[in-house]
């Protein structure tokens, strides 16, 4: 796939997040279906990738049908965790196109993680302080249901 043309940009998708794949490399043609079922995204998503840059060229058999691969595996695992950050579209496009580009753009695709990482991270404080929230109510019910009935008054 032409994602990762270079050799630094290939080890760049997910060389820290090992994922077994259904078959070995070199015998990794997959049918668009097959990666339905495997990554469960829908047909109409990963054209969708395809056509806005995301995944940028999937290989095709002579009879024009497309043909993913282990790399495109990896590739759609990545942009499941990025899209889970909550990472616009418009970034992720972005960053296939750096990625596209070449070593010149790791800063540029560095500073585009870091921001999402600090996103992300505010996310989490966020939810952290919500959770605080449900376990003080949730302790507070348990309490009251423990504690001896009060007579009305």
């Amino acid at each position: 796939m032409t994602v990762m043309q270079s050799s630094s940009a290939r080890t760049d998708v997910c060389a820290d997040a090992p994922r077994a794949h259904p078959r070995p490399e070199g015998q990794d043609r997959y049918t668009i279906s097959e990666v339905v079922a495997f990554t469960g995204l829908t047909a109409h998503t990963l054209r969708w990738y395809e056509r806005i840059g995301l995944m940028p060229h999937v290989d095709r058999s002579h009879t024009g049908q497309r043909r993913f691969t282990n790399r495109d595996l990896d590739w759609l695992a990545f942009v499941g965790k990025l899209r889970l950050t909550g990472m616009p579209v418009a970034d992720m496009v972005r960053y296939a196109e750096l990625l596209r580009e070449g070593e010149h753009t790791f800063e540029e695709r560095q500073e585009l993680l870091e921001a999402t990482r600090r996103d992300v991270r505010t996310r989490i404080a966020e939810l952290q302080d919500t959770l605080a929230v449900l376990d003080h109510k949730i302790d507070f019910y348990a309490s009251a249901r423990r504690a001896p009935e009060r007579p009305c008054a």
